[in-house]
């Protein structure tokens, strides 16, 4: 019988969703604070496959996405949920059911991007405190797989350039722990 060893540390990362700048930066300098640094950005990219947010957000909005340098305990992907929700009631002190931006984190693996979500379906996994993972992409050595639900955006070859970046990175952070 195969005994349990502890899960590898994995790399996170949090897409902001916004219409206006200042909103993302304040988010990122938020995030920074609570994650520790960023290693690195993506460019603002368009979100303009749903009208989703529009009522929340206004027309216009971008997707950035961040990946910080120290890596985390998947175990912490919940927690790391809820306080983004909770900061996500703060920035840009919005109007009672708006937002500013929202804030979806998640971790990239070696082999998987993984984010979280508290909206329930029957591909995501529950994790606790009505948290959900919910895998986006696998990785492979030729590329990138976009699986059946597979968010629209994340379909486009920019975030996936921007995640095989992050995978990098990520991948040099694991060689230099076990060296």
């Amino acid at each position: 019988m195969a005994r349990p060893k502890p899960f590898a540390p994995v790399k996170l990362i949090c897409g902001v969703i916004h219409a206006e700048d200042g909103f993302y930066d304040e988010a990122r300098a938020r995030l920074a604070a609570l994650f520790g640094d960023v290693d690195l950005e993506s460019p603002a990219l368009p979100f303009d496959l749903t009208d989703y947010y529009n009522g929340e957000m206004g027309p216009g909005q971008r997707r950035r996405f961040m990946s910080f340098t120290r890596l985390v305990d998947p175990q912490d992907l919940p927690r790391i949920k809820l306080l983004t929700n909770d900061l996500e009631r703060t920035i840009g002190a919005p109007a009672p059911g708006r937002r500013a931006v929202n804030l979806d984190p998640g971790y990239l693996t070696s082999s998987a991007l993984v984010m979280a979500t508290a909206k329930d379906f029957s591909h995501r996994i529950p994790l606790r405190d009505g948290i959900y993972a919910h895998l986006e992409l696998l990785f492979a050595r030729k590329g990138i797989r976009a699986l059946d639900w597979t968010y629209p955006d994340l379909r486009r070859e920019p975030p996936q350039a921007y995640f095989r970046a992050v995978r990098d990175i990520y991948l040099r952070q694991l060689r230099g722990r076990r060296a």
